[in-house]
C-alpha cells in the first residue's frame, strides 16, 4: 500500500461526519515514566516571535508552542486526526452538534485541572473578533459552545463542518486556562503540553522542561534547548562540532553538506508551499491582467532549480493529499513571456509596474534566492519587484498588517483544504485582508465544501476553488519543498511530520 493511499484512507475516515467518533488511549498513557532521556539541544535560525498560541504565524513560534500547549485533537504522522485533550467525540445525526468528551487527567503548567469551562472560554475567545486570533475562521460554523458538565463540551453548529475535528488540532486553537490573556502569556506559558517553559534569553536560547504530569505520558527527555544560530551553515557547523544534536534544515544544499559521519539526515516532503503572494485588492494588482502577466512570466521549475537545488515539486494552490491541485490547470502552466507581455498590454498599466515586495531573511533558507530569481524573471516582462529584505519579526508584522504589494512567503499547508484556505479567501475570513481577494463564488464553494461530508463529493468543490484561484492569479503558487531533519548519532525516537510539527520530540531521547 502506498503512503499516499494510506493517508487517503485515514483522512477519509476523519472526514466522515455522521457517527464519527474516536476513543481510547491514542493520546498516550499517563502512566508512562519520563525523564532520564537527557537534554537535547536543537539548532534554530530564529527565536519565537510570540508565546501566545492564538496569534502565532511564524514557523518557529508555532513549532515551540505546539510543545507547550495542548489541543482538543491532534494529527498523527500519517495526518489522521486522533484524540488529545478530547478523548472521544461524536456528531449528532444532522451533523450540527459536536459533543467532545474531555480527558480527566489534563492539567495546566500551574497545576490546575483543565475542565470544560476552559475549553468554552478558549473557543469563545478565539471566535471574538477583538482577539484577532489567526484561526478564528476555523470556528466559523460554531454558533455556541456549551460546557454541559466538567468533562463534556457541546459545539452547536450553524451548518455541518467536515473539517472541524481536524482543525481543532492546530496550536492556533490551543486550549488556555479560563481568563488567560495575551499580556499574561507574553513572557511565560501556562499550557497543557508535554513540556513547560524554562529559562529563556531572547534571540539566544529557550529551554523547555519535561512536563511530568503530561496527560500523554511524560516525555523521555529531561529538557529541550532551542539555541538560536544565525544561519543554517552555522547550524551544520554546530552539529558537526557536537554543540547541538538536532536541527531542521530547509536549504537542500546545506543539508547535503551535513550528512555523513556522525550525522544522519531524514528528508520529509512538506504540505507547506512557497508562493508569491499578491495583494489583489490594491492597485496595480487589482487588475487581473497584471496578475495574469505575473503568473505567465514565471518558470516555477527555474525557481526550484535556482533557489532549492532542484529539490521540490511544482504545486497548485491545494497541497492537502486528498484534494491536491493539478499544477497544469492554470492559464500558463509553463512560462510564456510573450503572453505575459500581452496581458500587461491589456491592463491599465501597459508600461509596466513596480511592486513593493517583502522578503523574510532567516526563517527559511531559500527565501532571498527565490525573490532574486522571481525579480529576474519578471523583469523580462516589464514587471519590477522592489525587494525589501527583513528579519522575520518585521516581515510578520508587515504581513499581518497587509503592508505590501507582494510577499515571497512560505505558508503552512493543512490536511483539509478548508482549514488551509477558508481563513484567507472568504469574505469573512480573518486573514482575508492579507490575502486580498474574495468573491461570491468562493464564499459559496467554501460553504459547500464545509457542509459536504462525502470525500468524493468534496473533491470537485475544491477543484473549482483551485480553478478560480489560478484563473484569477490570486497568488502565484510556486512549489512544495522538503525539510531535512539532521540528528547526531545519539538522538532517537523523533518522527518528522509533513506539517513540520515537532510534536514527536515528546518521544525523543539523546545519549
Amino acid at each position: 500500500m502506498t503512503r499516499l493511499r494510506m493517508v487517503s484512507i485515514v483522512l477519509a475516515a476523519t472526514l466522515a461526519l455522521a457517527g464519527c467518533s474516536s476513543s481510547g488511549g491514542d493520546g498516550g498513557s499517563s502512566d508512562a515514566v519520563g525523564g532520564s532521556g537527557g537534554t537535547l539541544v536543537v539548532g534554530v535560525t530564529s527565536d519565537p516571535d510570540t508565546l501566545f498560541p492564538w496569534k502565532a504565524t511564524q514557523f518557529q513560534a508555532v513549532n515551540v508552542l505546539g510543545l507547550l500547549y495542548g489541543t482538543l485533537t491532534e494529527l498523527d504522522k500519517d495526518l489522521a486526526t486522533k484524540p488529545s485533550i478530547a478523548e472521544k467525540w461524536e456528531y449528532s445525526d444532522d451533523a450540527k452538534t459536536l459533543t467532545l468528551h474531555l480527558r480527566k487527567d489534563v492539567t495546566f503548567a500551574d497545576g490546575s485541572a483543565l475542565t470544560s469551562e476552559d475549553v468554552k472560554y478558549s473557543l469563545e475567545t478565539i471566535k471574538d473578533e477583538k482577539t484577532a486570533a489567526v484561526a478564528a475562521a476555523s470556528l466559523a460554523a460554531v454558533d455556541t459552545v456549551e460546557a454541559s458538565d466538567p468533562q463534556t463540551v457541546v459545539l452547536h453548529l450553524g451548518a455541518p463542518d467536515a473539517g472541524l475535528v481536524a482543525s481543532l488540532a492546530s496550536v492556533n486553537l490551543a486550549i488556555l486556562k479560563k481568563g488567560s490573556t495575551e499580556a499574561e502569556l507574553t513572557t511565560k506559558a501556562n499550557g497543557t503540553g508535554p513540556f513547560t517553559l524554562g529559562a529563556r534569553t531572547p534571540n539566544q536560547s529557550m529551554t523547555l522542561e519535561a512536563n511530568e504530569k503530561y496527560y500523554g505520558g511524560a516525555p523521555k527527555l529531561d529538557s529541550v534547548e532551542f539555541r538560536v544560530i544565525p544561519d543554517e551553515t552555522s547550524v551544520v557547523a554546530a552539529l558537526q562540532s557536537g554543540d547541538v544534536q538536532m536541527a531542521t534544515l530547509d536549504d537542500p544544499l546545506v543539508a547535503k553538506t551535513a550528512g555523513g559521519g556522525n550525522i544522519t539526515i531524514a528528508k520529509t516532503p512538506q504540505l507547506s508551499y512557497h508562493a508569491l503572494q499578491l495583494k489583489a485588492s490594491t492597485p496595480p494588482l487589482d487588475d487581473v491582467n497584471v496578475r495574469l502577466a505575473i503568473q505567465c512570466a514565471i518558470d516555477r521549475q527555474q525557481v526550484i532549480d535556482t533557489a532549492a537545488a532542484g529539490e521540490g515539486q511544482v504545486t497548485g494552490p491545494i497541497t492537502s493529499p486528498l484534494y491536491k491541485s493539478d499544477p497544469q490547470a492554470r492559464p500558463c502552466p509553463t512560462r510564456d513571456v510573450a503572453k505575459a507581455k500581452d496581458y500587461l498590454a491589456k491592463s491599465k498599466h501597459p508600461n509596466g509596474v513596480h511592486l513593493k515586495t517583502i522578503v523574510s531573511q532567516g526563517e527559511y533558507a531559500t527565501s532571498v534566492n527565490e525573490a532574486q530569481n522571481l525579480k529576474s524573471q519578471l523583469a523580462e516582462a516589464g514587471i519590477t519587484l522592489d525587494l525589501e529584505v527583513m528579519e522575520i519579526g518585521s516581515f510578520v508584522d508587515k504581513w499581518v498588517a497587509a503592508d505590501f504589494h507582494a510577499a515571497v512567503a512560505l505558508n503552512g499547508g493543512r490536511p483539509d483544504p478548508d482549514t488551509m484556505y477558508g481563513r484567507y479567501f472568504t469574505s469573512k475570513g480573518n486573514l482575508n485582508k492579507v490575502a486580498g481577494y474574495h468573491s461570491a463564488t468562493l464564499d459559496q464553494l467554501f460553504a459547500k465544501g464545509k457542509a459536504t461530508t462525502d470525500e468524493a463529493a468534496r473533491k470537485p468543490i475544491y477543484a473549482d476553488i483551485s480553478k478560480e484561484l489560478e484563473d484569477q492569479a490570486v497568488w502565484i503558487w510556486l512549489f512544495t519543498g522538503n525539510t531535512y531533519t539532521a540528528m547526531t548519532k545519539g538522538v532517537s525516537g523523533f518522527t518528522p511530520m509533513p506539517t513540520g510539527s515537532l510534536q514527536y520530540l515528546r518521544d525523543a531521547s539523546v545519549k
